[in-house]
């Protein structure tokens, strides 16, 4: 170090050289030699000017310190080289001193006589000329650290605004290109810095979301600058901070678009108190904005779980974790267990008494304005943090039962209260329990209707003797019988009996009345029923209903109506198992149709047409008929729960009884079976001995009259089956055949009505002339075959003996008694069987016929041989004949008083 004296123009001139340089210690020993010359303002001046803003902070931090402190400190074997401006004269000096153009501290130019002032603006200044210049960022922190105790101001400055827009982009979001400039970051509006703030939060983790929240918008929030006096429409004041408004906004948009990252953010970050400024660095905020910072993030954590559409297990798992962290936060309220433990011990679950449910504008406040302190859901109160919490858990319990719902789901329901919705998820509930049910578990089916229980009322046990109507969860609105009902349901569908029988009978307060037991028992061995695929009843679905209306022995016993109504079911399912049967094309046969089918006797009819030989089985289908009746699925009065009266049975098996014999004649005429259909005819209609009432025999019979005046009308083909044996019957089939069809067409007479009886009258007189006419052939055939056979004339032919005409000939067919008719009186076996059963049904009524003659079909009286003896099967013809002109003679107009002189 020289000892010359130098210039006050050419000290500056070698100072502003030295900060070029970077020579910081040189400076400092210039600035002793020259303290009059270098004041400390000139010295921040000529550093703010030509110091690059390159050089790291750490190199003339200490200088600035000790200029601060008023203490300036220099190496004594450092010498300055004034050789540059030796040269120069002191008036050139002073041109060049003044071309320095050395840049102010103040942009208001201020004078301030206080080194930390003057320290202070150096600061400001050098930190905006190192982002603006270079962009160091990262020499901020460096720079400004040293001096934050020694100005309110300064510390204010770089903790609530230098140290979050460095730390944004150096620290936590590296990889982003800042936008802005330190200067043009602080004068953003409030809102639009705060979202500058978070712009890069969501492209981490959750946790590095609360972070941000943490070091970014909580220590910008404590500027001063951040906060207005909100002047409210009575006058009074209040807190306003638009910044922190809009950083709630950006929270909750989170929970809509990024559930994640609202929830880390929330769980990480424990609201305004929980700021980091920077090292060693901490400031306060007044009591009403803290207070206000608190409650609105409490409003803004409850807002999110609103707001959280995700109905994934995770996405409620970080609710709950939500719910959990808020009401620590808020103090006074009691710990949560996890949700973990909840499902597994439902003893834990929450009790919640007052809510509003069936109050639908709850579920406007649930989806607008969920930030306003007027939402009484987002409130920050106790009693809004149980509501969102029991939501909450709710909607992870039907969730991981396996009916996904959100929050916002199990608030509508709960808010609404709509019965029939509330229903439908309950039905959704159970289906997807049963569906996910471990194999012998009864654990978990405790635990599960414990959680729909829960869901019903929350927790709240009816302790009174009268319960309430409705419950307060989100099932509420579901009758408590109903719910237990469906339960009950779920479980026989499950086979789980005993767990049944435990739970529904046991000696402990049943949850269901006898008669709501005994119903649900017979609706779930219905549904097994009707979801049956086999008819079979030791198999299936069919095997289910078997045993689920006998899985309550104490309660349906095999007495019961309801368990009789079953049995009769299965049995009429059961035996249709052994037929082929398909209703519609490539589908088979499923039980169920035989409880939604509007006339189950169709079925039989197809059974009947689609199996061969089957309408041998008569007595079988009869069976099966009588079956339906007592299942009630034979008319629509009778499918209801009520036990029809017993003359409302019998009328039923009355008329089933009728239509199963009609169609099975029916199918045996298809077949060309006539044997088998005369039998029917002759065995079964008309037969009426077992039912003896009045009410029942009286019953409309359009069955009846009708097969038998089909089997009546049947001709013999080459196709039609043979008789297997004779009996006392004629020889000739086709006279037998005749007398078959005849006895058919009398009985069809008998049960036809009035309007039928002239169209059958005239098949019976067809079929009566067809017999006469095969009658007469015969006797013919026989004569001439006779004559054929006379050996009389032969030579050595001896004289037959003559029999006695009191007695023919063993073996004496209809048409030899025929050529005898005008010798000797004739048997009934020998003429018409049938029309002898006719004449001897009615000979009760013979003493009322003698003056009525025989009539033809259009009223006039035959006397071929007026004054011949009359034929035994004339006579015989003539009465029953007379007998039926008699009955229906106002219809076909036949005179029954005029003509009898003759035959007197």
């Amino acid at each position: 170090m020289t000892g010359k004296e130098l210039s006050p123009a050419k000290v500056l001139l070698l100072a502003a050289y030295l900060a070029a340089q970077s020579d910081i210690g040189r400076l400092a020993s210039l600035a002793l030699q020259n303290a009059a010359v270098l004041r400390p303002e000139i010295l921040l001046r000529i550093l703010l000017t030509y110091l690059p803003e390159t050089v790291e902070p750490n190199s003339y931090t200490g200088f600035l310190r000790d200029l601060c402190d008023g203490q300036l400190r220099a190496q004594a074997d450092l010498e300055l080289d004034t050789s540059f401006i030796d040269a120069l004269s002191d008036e050139t000096a002073t041109k060049k001193a003044k071309k320095l153009h050395l840049l102010p501290l103040s942009k208001n130019k201020t004078e301030r006589n206080k080194n930390e002032d003057h320290i202070r603006e150096f600061l400001s200044q050098r930190a905006y000329r190192i982002n603006d210049e270079v962009g160091a960022l990262s020499q901020l922190p460096e720079l400004l650290q040293p001096f934050i105790s020694d100005s309110v101001w300064l510390k204010q400055w770089a903790a609530t605004a230098v140290y979050p827009f460095a730390r944004r982009n150096c620290e936590y979001h590296t990889t982003s290109t800042s936008q802005y400039t330190l200067s043009e970051f602080e004068s953003l509006p409030d809102r639009t810095a705060a979202i500058y703030l978070l712009s890069e939060s969501t492209e981490a983790d959750g946790e590095a979301t609360g972070r941000d929240l943490r070091g970014l918008i909580a220590p910008w929030l404590y500027n001063e600058l951040r906060w207005k006096d909100d002047i409210g429409p009575e006058g009074g004041s209040g807190t306003k901070c638009p910044g922190w408004e809009q950083a709630q906004d950006i929270i909750l948009s989170w929970a809509t678009k990024s559930w994640p990252h609202a929830a880390g953010a929330i769980i990480h970050w424990e609201g305004p108190k929980d700021v980091y400024f920077g090292e060693n660095i901490t400031m306060n905020l007044s009591d009403d904005r803290i207070q206000y910072l608190e409650k609105s993030y409490t409003s803004t954590a409850v807002a999110c779980v609103y707001s959280i559409t995700e109905t994934t297990e995770e996405a409620l798992r970080s609710s709950y974790q939500i719910c959990c962290a808020v009401r620590q936060r808020f103090g006074k309220m009691e710990p949560l267990p996890a949700l973990e433990n909840l499902m597994s011990d439902t003893s834990l679950l929450p009790t919640l008494e007052k809510t509003p449910s069936g109050d639908p504008r709850m579920a406007t406040f649930m989806r607008h304005d969920l930030l306003k302190a007027s939402n009484p859901l987002t409130s920050p109160t106790s009693e809004s943090l149980r509501l969102v919490t029991a939501l909450t858990i709710s909607a992870y319990i039907s969730t991981s039962l396996g009916a996904p719902w959100s929050v916002r789901k199990a608030g509508d329901l709960l808010f609404i209260g709509d019965e029939r919705e509330q229903k439908g998820e309950l039905s959704k509930l159970l289906r997807t329990i049963a569906n996910q049910a471990p194999r012998d578990d009864d654990d978990y089916w405790k635990r599960s209707r414990d959680a729909i229980l829960w869901l019903y009322n929350w927790g709240n046990d009816a302790k009174t003797s009268q319960p309430p109507s409705h419950g307060c969860g989100p099932l509420g609105m579901v009758p408590r019988e109903h719910i237990e009902t469906e339960i009950l349901k779920t479980l026989l569908s499950q086979s789980r009996y005993l767990l049944s029988r435990e739970i529904y009978e046991g000696d402990r307060d049943r949850p269901l009345l006898r008669d709501k037991l005994q119903d649900a028992v017979y609706q779930s061995a219905l549904n097994a029923f009707d979801n049956a695929s086999n008819p079979n009843r030791t198999r299936g679905g069919l095997k289910k209903c078997d045993e689920i209306i006998h899985s309550f022995p104490s309660m349906l016993d095999k007495t019961s109506p309801l368990v009789k109504r079953v049995e009769a079911l299965l049995k009429a399912s059961h035996a249709l198992s052994d037929y082929r049967l398909v209703l519609k094309q490539g589908e088979p046969f499923n039980p169920v149709v035989l409880r939604v089918h509007s006339d189950p006797i169709i079925i039989i009819e197809k059974v009947l047409s689609q199996n061969t030989k089957a309408y041998t089985r008569l007595q079988e289908f009869l069976e099966m008929g009588a079956n339906m009746v007592y299942a009630g699925v034979t008319s629509p009065a009778s499918s209801k729960k009520a036990t029809p009266t017993t003359l409302q049975t019998d009328q039923e098996l009355f008329v089933v009884d009728k239509r199963i014999v009609a169609l099975c004649i029916e199918a045996a005429l298809n077949e060309d079976d006539f044997e088998t259909a005369y039998s029917y005819v002759v065995s079964r209609l008309g037969d009426g001995a077992k039912f003896k009432n009045d009410d029942i025999t009286s019953l409309s019979d359009d069955w009846t009259w009708v097969a038998a005046l089909k089997a009546g009308q049947y001709i013999r083909t080459e196709r039609s089956q043979q008789p297997t044996h004779l009996g006392t019957a004629s020889g000739n089939l086709e006279i037998r055949h005749l007398e078959q069809r005849i006895e058919c067409l009398a009985t069809a007479i008998r049960a036809a009505p009035a309007s039928e009886l002239q169209n059958i009258l005239k098949s019976f007189r067809r079929c009566e002339e067809q017999l006469d006419s095969a009658i007469r052939e015969e006797a013919a055939n026989e004569a001439a075959w006779d004559a054929a056979g006379d050996f009389s004339a032969l030579p050595g032919n001896f004289e037959t003996p003559a029999q006695r005409l009191s007695q023919p000939p063993r073996n004496m067919t209809a048409s030899a008694a025929a050529r005898q008719g005008e010798e000797a009186p004739m048997s009934l076996f020998d003429l018409s069987r049938a029309t002898a059963r006719i004449a001897q049904r009615n000979l009760t009524a013979l003493s009322s016929l003698q003056g009525i003659p025989a009539t033809v079909g259009n009223g006039q009286t035959s006397q071929e041989q007026p004054e011949s003896r009359t034929r035994k099967r004339d006579q015989l013809r003539e009465a029953a004949t007379g007998t039926l002109v008699s009955g229906v003679s106002w219809l076909i107009g036949a005179n029954v008083n005029g003509g009898n002189t003759g035959h007197e």
